[in-house]
């Protein structure tokens, strides 16, 4: 009796050993992969000085509570193309109207799109300036006068139409 022997050729002409390692090869690439996305993007919720952020908490509360003794409450108007921002500011009676007016315009979670309008008082009540282009998303807006002695808040998704509402956090 004699037994056949198969001719086999060398290892890396047979399919199994390049199923095996491929699957470790795969984890390689999407570890370099998740590494260079880590270098290259910036943490944009990440804050150096999380303590003094924390402490500031009761001036902002203090300018919020400034904003509801003087019944400051705003309404923003957005042009189309997003840039012209045309705004109107009403107080209770006895309260003074700023002659200007910063409004920052922050997204949520990249500080780098951050911008700051500022606003010039154009008739009694009404405030015009540019913005910075909006990209599409969500994005929170901030009044204050120029001391920042007093706060509004409101938010929009851009593009947007419409007014938007400012008003106290507290109020909200």
């Amino acid at each position: 009796m004699q037994i056949a022997v198969k001719d086999i050729g060398p290892w890396y002409r047979e399919p199994w050993p390049w199923l095996l390692m491929a699957g470790p090869a795969a984890v390689v690439v999407a570890g370099f992969v998740t590494l260079w996305i880590a270098i290259s993007s910036s943490d944009g919720l990440v804050a150096d000085d999380y303590y003094k952020q924390g402490l500031a908490i009761n001036q902002t509360l203090q300018r919020e509570a400034l904003a509801v003794k003087n019944g400051y409450h705003a309404a923003a108007q957005f042009a189309d193309d997003g840039r012209q921002i045309t705004l109107r500011l009403e107080a209770s009676p006895g309260a003074s109207l700023p002659d200007a007016l910063q409004l920052r315009v922050v997204h949520p979670t990249r500080a780098g799109r951050d911008g700051l309008v500022m606003l010039r008082k154009t008739a009694d009540g009404l405030y015009s300036g540019v913005g910075p282009a909006l990209t599409e998303g969500r994005w929170m807006l901030i009044l204050q006068d120029q001391q920042s002695t007093w706060r509004l808040d409101g938010a929009m998704v851009a593009p947007h139409t419409g007014a938007v509402s400012l008003a106290p956090a507290s109020s909200k």
